[in-house]
């Protein structure tokens, strides 16, 4: 296999401290070799060996592909009046997924597949190299199997939201009991074979606690892993659950206790924050601060979806991250980067160390700092997954 060196790279980011300085690892004037898709040799340009082939990036800076472990890809639709009215002053709540619900049910599998299409292409031009794509607004046995065969196609991370909120056809008092049955039982045993992960939305307006364990643990039974979205809208108990269940990730975080962090800090769940749903929503932001204090780990994703966080941008949720959230710029790039990997469980991208799959982005700057520096700007000059161009 052809061997192939980046050279002339003004600023490295393994996320590697053994590579290079800080929790970003960052090596200066320096060099990469990538052979048959992964990272082969990582030190100084001087010292670079030689290989079959050579891009000189000119002393721009090379940054891990950003790792998108939260996002609803598969929809059909928008909600650009929702959005309006929430601009107006209307609040946001669980239950305008129910639009997005019927357009899905209602395009063909090549309209839910060009559409995906389409965000993953914005996707890779903002420098995610791997994405995580949630099933929920089919929220039938027919839908949410076929949402997940199609995502299935496009990403190994694929993840069953038949718990997203409770079907329109069992919104009725007294119904939701039914759905819950229908989700852990028919519907968990079309979309198994299609997925890899299992997510409840636990919180006020969707699935209460009890409900979520429920189904998590027939997720779990069934052989998928399982992550929740935990107290986006209140604090509902979800992460005392996410801990208990060892989720991989509780995602939104945007109420927590004192308790709350001390267990994230204390567990091998990921607290995954999603600077975009406050940002189009005008909720309160998640304090970062506290989290990053007590020493949990922390991810940010896009959570793409039409409802609350329409973007595929990875660079402007770092920079509102920085901005609105308190991050420094390098947690930013770590949370999007390692840490996303992280709320995945993967070892295997997120950093550019030997042995990592080359997944990687050029930037049209010095410094990774011009993520948040240079808001709106498409610095993503170039993405590589598995070492070629995207």
């Amino acid at each position: 296999m052809a061997t192939h060196l980046f050279t002339n790279i003004g600023q490295l980011t393994t996320n590697d401290p053994a590579l290079g300085g800080g929790i970003l690892g960052v090596a200066e004037k320096a060099a990469m070799v990538v052979e048959d898709g992964v990272v082969a040799w990582v030190g100084s340009a001087a010292a670079a060996p030689a290989a079959d082939l050579r891009t000189d990036v000119a002393g721009a800076a090379v940054i891990p592909g950003f790792v998108d472990s939260h996002a609803h890809p598969v929809f059909a639709g928008d909600r650009a009046n929702e959005f309006a009215a929430r601009m107006a002053g209307e609040s946001y709540s669980a239950g305008g997924i129910r639009s997005t619900v019927a357009a899905t049910r209602a395009a063909t599998d090549a309209q839910l597949e060009a559409n995906l299409l389409r965000l993953k292409r914005e996707l890779i031009a903002s420098g995610v190299t791997t994405f995580e794509a949630k099933s929920g607004y089919g929220l039938t046995v027919a839908d949410e199997a076929r949402a997940l065969e199609i995502a299935a196609r496009h990403t190994a991370e694929t993840t069953f939201l038949g718990a997203h909120v409770v079907a329109p056809e069992f919104a009725d008092a007294g119904k939701a009991d039914a759905y819950v049955a229908l989700v852990k039982g028919e519907m968990l045993s079309a979309a198994a074979a299609h997925a890899k992960w299992i997510d409840v939305f636990c919180d006020r307006g969707a699935f209460d606690v009890d409900q979520a364990r429920e189904i998590l643990g027939a997720g779990i039974a069934a052989g998928l892993a399982p992550r929740i979205h935990a107290n986006q809208l209140t604090r509902t108990g979800a992460v005392e659950l996410a801990v208990e269940l060892d989720c991989a990730s509780a995602d939104h975080c945007t109420h927590l206790t004192e308790a709350d962090i001390a267990a994230l800090a204390g567990s091998n769940t990921v607290a995954t924050l999603l600077p975009g749903a406050e940002f189009s929503t005008r909720s309160t932001y998640p304090d970062a601060r506290r989290l990053l204090a007590a020493g949990a780990t922390v991810a940010i994703a896009t959570d793409c979806n039409p409802g609350s966080s329409y973007t595929t941008n990875m660079p402007f949720c770092i920079a509102v991250a920085v901005r609105d959230m308190h991050f420094t710029p390098a947690e930013a790039l770590w949370a999007a980067t390692a840490g996303g990997a992280k709320a995945l469980r993967r070892t295997d991208v997120g950093h550019l160390g030997v042995g990592a799959r080359a997944d990687f982005a050029i930037l049209e700057a010095p410094s990774f700092i011009h993520l948040a520096y240079r808001p709106g700007v498409p610095l993503i000059k170039q993405t590589f997954i598995g070492g070629v161009a995207a």
